[in-house]
């Protein structure tokens, strides 16, 4: 059997500073630069890609050139995502790095390589191999945002419980995640729009930040 080149990587992605833990595990084509990342690790989570976001890598930062402020004065220069791509990189099982999504919210993500894959004809989308847990509303504040979030929802009680719920959407299950559903999402990442395919109903929330959580 002739010895075939790996053709993607797979990667664990979770978000920092929750527990239990929200992360995806995904297969990405070895052929992407960072900016398609970035838009893989949004439909992954269903994030709605409404924020800044950057990568942190060796001490250096990337982003998006057409979002960035290039024109700061003192800030850190910022590198062009695209320049970048995932087979520039050792791709040794335990290489870690981070992504940052929404500078307000601030919510980081650790991303590790766990090793390359073949994964038959050239990949041209992102697949979800296994993952946890929804992530938090888009706009809710953060970490400490989130926390005060799920003891509202989880107070019927709490006088705060039914405007939030009504931000919310109604619903929220923190516990939830549809493999299938994110596997839609993925497949249409790349497409030319700025939010995920198809919002997940758990986790649906409005731009806006809820008035029961703006002073977090």
């Amino acid at each position: 059997m002739p010895f075939e080149q790996p053709n993607a990587l797979q990667i664990h992605v979770a978000l920092d500073g929750i527990e239990p833990a929200v992360w995806r595990r995904l297969a990405v084509p070895c052929s992407w630069h960072l900016g398609e990342l970035h838009l893989a690790i949004q439909a992954a989570f269903n994030w709605w890609n409404y924020h800044l976001h950057e990568f942190g890598i060796g001490g250096l930062r990337y982003g998006d050139p057409d979002t960035v402020d290039w024109s700061g004065v003192g800030d850190p220069r910022v590198f062009d995502e695209r320049t970048v791509r995932l087979l520039d990189f050792d791709r040794e099982p335990g290489l870690a790095f981070t992504y940052l999504y929404d500078f307000g919210d601030s919510w980081l993500h650790t991303v590790t390589i766990e090793g390359p894959l073949v994964v038959g004809a050239r990949p041209h989308h992102a697949t979800c191999l296994d993952g946890a847990r929804a992530r938090p509303p888009e706009d809710v504040g953060g970490i400490r945002g989130y926390e005060r979030f799920l003891a509202i929802m989880a107070d019927p009680g709490n006088p705060e419980h039914a405007e939030t719920r009504r931000w919310c959407g109604g619903h929220f299950a923190p516990e939830w995640f549809d493999r299938a559903l994110v596997g839609k999402d993925l497949r249409s990442a790349l497409k030319p729009t700025t939010r995920a395919a198809s919002p997940s109903p758990p986790a649906v929330s409005p731009r806006r930040s809820p008035a029961p959580l703006s002073g977090c």
